[in-house]
């Protein structure tokens, strides 16, 4: 896919599925043969295969969140240039599923490297861990980190990361849900969030440090 159309079909912020654009989107995949539905469903159904076998742990919301960008696409742009709109929706699901992939790489790396713990009031919130125990330096940079956020990104990184396995994917979609935000944007969130708490506690750390340096001298 080329970059014009990766930017065209990425996530738009602050969009939501309208009833005319999903009447839009009907209409599109009925190609005039007016089929009450079925094959919006058929596509969905294809696309949750699609997910599916790609191994994605939330296939229904990844194929709602490739047919929601298409709809926008039609609202944008009132018609798509394509020979089948069952192509264009696979075009789209391919990006869909690169942009999870990459989230999910994001969030395996972050697993490695952070796990739960409850300190300075903030239940189970990630921390830092390079393979070995924890300095009291890092923790209270950690800490300090993390009041710095805003109640609502603390909330959110800490039950993204709360619980293993099938526990923690049953409480992001949760999450999601009582955000009103897909799957795939609630990860994108919790990576931006993530990487600001990163980045604070390594400014904290090297501030410390190069603190600890000068007044040794």
């Amino acid at each position: 896919m080329s970059e014009v159309t990766s930017k065209r079909v990425g996530r738009k912020s602050g969009w939501s599925l309208t009833p005319e654009a999903f009447k839009g989107l009907l209409d599109w995949l009925d190609e005039g043969a007016g089929s009450d539905g079925r094959n919006y469903l058929e596509m969905r159904r294809r696309l949750v295969a699609y997910f599916d076998r790609k191994n994605c742990p939330t296939p229904d919301e990844l194929a709602d969140e490739t047919l929601n960008r298409v709809a926008r696409r039609l609202e944008e742009e009132g018609a798509l240039e394509t020979d089948a709109p069952a192509r264009y929706c696979y075009i789209v699901a391919r990006f869909v599923f690169m942009e999870h992939l990459r989230a999910r790489q994001k969030d395996d790396a972050l697993s490695n490297d952070l796990r739960q713990r409850s300190r300075a009031g903030v239940d189970a919130a990630p921390e830092f861990d390079d393979g070995q125990k924890l300095s009291e330096q890092r923790l209270s940079c950690l800490e300090q980190c993390l009041g710095k956020l805003e109640d609502a990104s603390r909330e959110v990184i800490a039950r993204y990361y709360a619980g293993k396995a099938r526990v923690k994917i049953d409480n992001r979609r949760a999450l999601a849900e009582e955000l009103g935000i897909t799957l795939n944007a609630l990860s994108i969130r919790a990576c931006r969030i993530r990487d600001k708490l990163e980045a604070c506690v390594r400014e904290c750390v090297g501030a410390q440090e190069n603190g600890s340096s000068s007044s040794s001298r």
